[in-house]
């Protein structure tokens, strides 16, 4: 799938930006990308310099060839014109792949022959902010890889120009979500009712093409690119963004609604009553029909994920790992282990069963569907007969950048010196009699995370108020 159109070289458009080796605000070089707010911490002139950065690192390993992908945020535009300046002036060929969801860039670099891919995206974060996802060939760019790309010296000459060329990749990603989309004779099963929410991010476009090839009746909102993002944010993780989705399943009678973040690598689901389920046990029901086809296969989950889903699993014959949350860990952790489905609690769900092991709302969305399409009752049927335990969404704690690590390195000091039954894979997980709870620092925002789980509604208030309680010496509240 070579790309198709050489574009014309253009002048440079921020020729005087860079005469010294630059400089990062620290804030924006984040555990998995680079993000921040546009004219606060992160300017078009970061852009230019990490192209720059990135394309002698990546020539250093005698590479030089990378797509760019880019989502609908109004900074998005010249954010990407600005690192692909940056890219072609230290001799990288750029193949542009335009605006759509960070997926579909992921595709371009398992498809194209580049050797790396950088999508500018702020993913879910408000509409001011914007950043850039990074991947090479084999494995994601994260963690002392940002730290170090950070420190090249870009006003190293590499005496050559890069070219740019455009390649349009959505027919062809639309069609690879659809290779594995199970069509069934509507004899055999009643069509879906399924209920959209594109809430305005990158995949719009995309989704749009995508429904034509499902058996369904389907029901968009909000599918337009729009960078303000005026129906609601982009985040399916937090209840309120799902208000409008629940409202129209519930009104339409629909079997089930399906919403994206704002860069189309996080899936939220509610079932026909309008409930919210959570990305753990999404992946619970994705896992029973991974592991009935490949008995013994490797789930790997997130330490946010609930004991529901480590223990269908394990019962069904499969084997379940609890991993550090995270997209570019879990898809290292995948790399590693040879799992076949990997999910994290906010959505991000990877297939490497059929697929390529990265995160793909789009594509779990087309798999979930084959699921509900074959079933035997409706989904809420389904979601009465999961196991049950009482537990809270994440629950986000407002916490300083500078500070957030240190709560929770003083909180697991303090359980260790109580001999409390703990794991610290990611944050510090509490084992008590009657459930669990988890708390743990952001990678990408300026907040701690935790969730509770128990066996009753008794021990969940419990555990929230142990929660509580570690947290308030530190002068934070849930």
């Amino acid at each position: 799938m070579a790309p198709n159109l050489l574009l014309s070289k253009k002048p440079p458009l921020h020729k005087d930006f860079i005469m010294m080796p630059h400089s990062f605000n620290p804030a924006i070089l984040r555990e998995y990308d680079i993000r921040g707010e546009v004219g606060k911490t992160l300017f078009e002139a970061d852009a230019l310099a990490l192209g720059k950065k990135f394309g002698l690192k990546l020539r250093q390993s005698g590479k030089k060839t990378v797509c760019v992908g880019r989502d609908g945020r109004l900074t998005s535009p010249a954010l990407a014109a600005a690192l692909i300046e940056g890219l072609l002036g230290v001799g990288i060929d750029v193949t542009d792949l335009g605006i759509g969801p960070t997926p579909l860039t992921y595709y371009g670099l398992k498809t194209l022959g580049v050797d790396a891919a950088i999508m500018v995206t702020g993913s879910h974060n408000p509409a001011p902010d914007n950043g850039f996802k990074m991947a090479l060939q084999h494995r994601p760019f994260f963690g002392t890889d940002i730290q170090e790309v950070a420190l090249v010296d870009e006003t190293m000459d590499s005496g050559e120009q890069g070219t740019l060329y455009a390649k349009d990749l959505n027919e062809a990603y639309v069609q690879r979500l659809l290779q594995d989309y199970d069509l069934v004779k509507k004899s055999q099963t009643r069509p879906l009712k399924i209920v959209w929410d594109a809430g305005h991010g990158a995949t719009g476009n995309v989704l749009k093409s995508l429904i034509n090839g499902i058996q369904a009746d389907h029901i968009l909102l909000n599918e337009t690119i729009d960078g303000t993002f005026p129906a609601h944010h982009p985040d399916p993780t937090v209840p309120e963004n799902l208000t409008q989705l629940i409202d129209v399943v519930r009104e339409t009678k629909a079997d089930v609604g399906i919403a994206f973040d704002g860069d189309g690598d996080r899936i939220g689901v509610v079932d026909d009553r309008g409930r919210i389920l959570w990305g753990d046990l999404l992946l619970l029901l994705l896992a029973r029909d991974v592991v009935k086809d490949n008995p013994g296969a490797t789930i790997i989950a997130d330490v946010k994920s609930s004991q529901a889903l480590f223990d269908d699993v394990t019962a069904r014959g499969g084997n379940i790992l609890m991993a550090r949350t995270g997209h570019s860990l879990i898809k290292t952790k995948i790399a590693e282990t040879g799992a076949l489905l990997a999910g994290e609690m906010s959505g991000h769900i990877f297939f490497a069963d059929k697929y390529y092991g990265y995160d793909d709302a789009l594509y779990s969305a087309v798999r979930f569907i084959n699921i509900l399409q074959k079933a035997r009752g409706s989904f809420s049927q389904i979601v009465d007969a999961l196991p049950h335990f009482d537990n809270t969404p994440e629950i986000r704690i407002d916490c300083a950048d500078d500070r957030k690590f240190q709560v929770i390195d003083s909180i697991c000091q303090q359980l260790t010196a109580e001999g409390a039954t703990i794991s610290t894979i990611d944050g510090v997980r509490v084992s008590r009699a009657d459930g669990w709870w988890l708390l743990r620092a952001s990678n990408t925002q300026p907040a701690l995370v935790a969730r509770c789980e128990a066996s009753s509604k008794q021990g969940l208030e419990g555990l929230k108020s142990e929660v509580a309680s570690y947290l308030s010496p530190h002068g934070l509240t849930i």
